[in-house]
């Protein structure tokens, strides 16, 4: 694919962010699209984003599990990039026209904060677990600017990896003193269980998750900085938000986080 078809393409979908709205999906406009170009396009949005006035905080790793892989017809991990607009407080309630959603979902996973900088190729899970300050519970709301969520891997990587905003619990956990395979998580969308799950379900161990992050960003020459804010990857399937619905969730160990949307 040509720089200028990836900047066209990383152009539409930063509108599209901006505007609150959807565009076809690339994939079926361009079948040829590979996960190479889908990255640039990604970069190129996020430029766009940068220099709208937007910092990095952080990065995440999508499409781990393989109930999120099935509920949407993706079969390998990708990675998207946090920004500051992104972070939204424990309990806040969203509006998905001020925030900017547009077809959201939620989905629990465990944050990850650094403090000290990792960059791959070569970082192990025990790398990540020595690098990290805390941990904590975490909703990643998903969002997509692909038409009904009609996406394939070409699409969600070159959309930020279908990020929307995230909320992180208050807890401030010691990532070494839980064993973050077992830890156990539970979540509810308006007062009613819908899913339960483990930290294996991201790659047998959250933190082997956030590994296979810093290996494939060192590949583009892109570090993990201290003080930066990881999403590990959900524990369980993906849930539709609609205006009036409220989230909640806890991992053992780690406290609970919630998020509600306004009617």
């Amino acid at each position: 694919m040509d720089k200028a078809l990836i900047q066209t393409l990383g152009d539409e979908l930063f509108a599209a962010l901006r505007a609150c709205h959807t565009v076809e999906p690339l994939s079926k406009r361009h079948p040829d699209i590979q996960v190479e170009d889908a990255y640039q396009i990604s970069l190129h949005m996020l430029q766009r984003r940068l220099a709208y006035g937007e910092r990095v905080v952080g990065k995440k790793i999508g499409v781990t599990s393989k109930a999120v892989q099935d509920m949407l017809g993706v079969f390998q991990p990708d990675f998207g990039f946090l920004t500051n607009t992104m972070q939204v407080a424990n309990g806040q309630t969203l509006s998905l026209q001020h925030d900017k959603l547009i077809q959201p979902r939620a989905e629990a996973e465990i944050a990850f904060m650094l403090k000290a900088d990792l960059q791959g190729p070569g970082v192990t899970l025990e790398d990540v677990l020595a690098a990290t300050d805390w941990v904590a519970p975490c909703f990643e709301i998903v969002d997509s600017r692909i038409r009904d969520w009609k996406i394939k891997i070409g699409d969600t990587v070159s959309d930020n990896a279908s990020c929307g905003v995230f909320v992180i619990g208050d807890a401030r956990i010691d990532p070494q003193a839980l064993d973050l395979a077992q830890a156990a998580m539970v979540m509810t969308k308006n007062g009613e269980v819908v899913a339960r799950g483990l930290g294996s379900a991201v790659q047998g161990h959250p933190a082997q998750a956030v590994a296979w992050l810093a290996n494939t960003l060192g590949a583009y020459g892109i570090p993990f900085k201290a003080g930066e804010i990881i999403l590990s990857g959900s524990l369980g399937p993906l849930f539709p938000a609609a205006p009036g619905d409220s989230f909640w969730m806890e991992i053992a160990g780690m406290g609970e986080c919630k998020v509600q949307f306004a009617a």
